[in-house]
């Protein structure tokens, strides 16, 4: 699941062009479910997206929508980081397959000790033991996002944009824990970009 890093991109074009994009906040995690939901349940609990795409995934077209919003002049987590925040749907054939809510507000940021993800086993840590360790996810996922088509997984994810429009710099990690049907731990699989 790769959609974390088109956020830099999604923030880079809202402050260049000016737009501040349609402020939100995330949803309730029980008003759109990954598995149940339809994009048409996204689109009446989110309104219109940003922008649309699709994503290939193991041979799967994903039709994905953004949400976005940033402040040119707010604080960030960090000092220097333009407060941004994103809401990434993914579906296929209509369901709901993936959901993932980033944000560098200092109010709702999404930002994870990546430090402590050597402590998570596959083949032992269980749910309880990745949101004990991380705390709670801002996003989840099933396949074809995930490789198994019986797994689901907790999707942790942080961006950030730091400079103005003529010297941006970005910064980003993602990790994802896909859990077999038992709840234990099948796969991890961490990403980052760019320095904090």
């Amino acid at each position: 699941m790769n959609t974390i890093r088109l956020l830099p991109a999604i923030v880079f074009a809202i402050v260049l062009s000016g737009c501040a994009g349609t402020n939100f906040k995330q949803p309730d995690p029980t008003a759109l479910i990954v598995g149940k939901s339809t994009s048409a349940d996204v689109t009446r609990v989110m309104g219109s997206p940003l922008q649309t795409g699709e994503m290939l995934k193991n041979d799967e077209k994903i039709r994905i929508v953004r949400y976005a919003y940033a402040e040119g002049a707010g604080t960030g987590r960090y000092p220097g980081v333009v407060p941004a925040r994103a809401m990434i749907f993914s579906t296929l054939s209509d369901l709901l397959v993936g959901k993932e809510f980033v944000s560098s507000f200092p109010d709702d940021a999404t930002e994870f000790d990546e430090t402590k993800i050597p402590a998570i086993t596959k083949g032992k840590s269980t749910r309880a033991d990745v949101v004990s360790l991380l705390g709670k996810p801002n996003g989840e996922a099933i396949y074809p996002l995930l490789k198994s088509k019986t797994d689901t997984g907790f999707v942790y994810s942080y961006s950030h944009a730091k400079g103005n429009v003529f010297n941006m710099k970005f910064y980003s990690k993602a990790l994802i824990v896909a859990f077999d049907a038992n709840g234990v731990v099948s796969e991890v699989e961490y990403t980052s970009s760019g320095e904090k």
